[in-house]
C-alpha cells in the first residue's frame, strides 16, 4: 500500500491538475449532494466544521454556499493543495495535517466532512482516524464519510496525467459503520450506490452522529 510520506508527494505533484478537473462538486451526484445536505441541515447554527482532507477546497465552497454561517476549518496532507485552498477559500482556516493525528483539541468541531478522504488508508489506519473524528467531535457531533465501497485495493497508475502511482482502499460501508459504532456513535445513514459513469466501483457512505463518551483508550488518542 502506498505510503503516507508517497501519497503527499503525489498529491503535491498532481494538486494543480486535480484542482482544475475537480473545481467543483459538479461531479457528484444528486444523492451524493442530498446527503451532503443532510449533514449539513442537521448541525447547528454557527457549528465549527472540518473538511478532513480538503484538497484544493472544492466541499469547503459547497459547505460555504449552503450554509455561510458555519465555521469552516479545512485539514490536507498535501502542502500543495492547501496552497491552493488558501488561494480559493479566504473564508477557511486551513493547516497541513494527518487524519491519524488531527491538529485540533478535543471535542472542538460539531462536524466532520470525510468525503473520499479516507481513500488511501488501510483497515487499521482508518481506525486511527475515526479515533481522531471522534476525539475531535463535541457531543451531538456530526460525520460524514464518503469513499469507495468494496473490499481490496485498486493500483491507479498516470493519476491525473502525471508519472504517480497510488494505491486506493475500498471499505465496507458495514465495517465502516462499526467502527463509528465501536467509538460511541449512533449511525445514521450508511449506503452504497453504484457506480455511474467512469466510476470503477460502487460508493460508500456513512453518517454518524457521536452519542456517548469515549472509553478511556479512545479518548486519549491523539490527545
Amino acid at each position: 500500500m502506498t505510503s503516507r510520506a508517497a501519497v503527499r508527494a503525489a498529491y503535491d505533484t498532481v494538486a494543480a491538475d486535480y484542482a482544475a478537473l475537480l473545481p467543483d462538486a459538479s461531479f457528484e451526484s444528486p444523492e451524493d449532494v442530498a446527503l451532503i445536505d443532510r449533514f449539513l441541515d442537521l448541525l447547528p447554527s454557527g457549528a465549527r466544521v472540518l473538511d478532513a482532507g480538503c484538497g484544493a477546497g472544492r466541499m469547503l465552497h459547497l459547505m460555504r454556499e449552503r450554509r455561510p454561517d458555519l465555521r469552516l476549518v479545512g485539514l490536507d496532507l498535501s502542502p500543495q493543495m492547501i496552497g491552493l485552498a488558501r488561494a480559493g477559500c479566504p473564508f477557511a482556516d486551513l493547516a497541513v495535517g494527518d487524519l491519524a493525528d488531527v491538529p485540533l483539541p478535543d471535542g472542538s468541531v460539531a462536524g466532520v466532512l470525510a468525503w473520499y478522504s479516507v481513500i488511501h488508508a488501510g483497515t487499521d489506519e482508518l481506525g486511527l482516524i475515526v479515533d481522531e473524528f471522534a476525539r475531535v467531535s463535541t457531543a451531538g457531533g456530526l460525520v460524514l464519510l464518503g469513499f469507495q465501497s468494496g473490499r481490496g485495493m485498486r493500483r491507479i497508475d498516470r493519476a491525473y496525467g502525471h508519472d504517480v502511482s497510488l494505491d486506493a482502499v475500498l471499505h465496507d460501508p458495514r465495517e465502516v459503520a462499526a467502527a463509528f459504532a465501536a467509538r460511541g456513535f449512533a449511525v445514521l445513514d450508511q449506503r452504497e450506490r453504484p457506480a455511474r459513469g467512469g466510476e470503477p466501483h460502487p460508493q460508500g457512505f456513512v453518517l454518524a452522529r457521536r452519542e456517548v463518551s469515549l472509553p478511556g483508550p479512545t479518548a486519549a488518542a491523539g490527545g
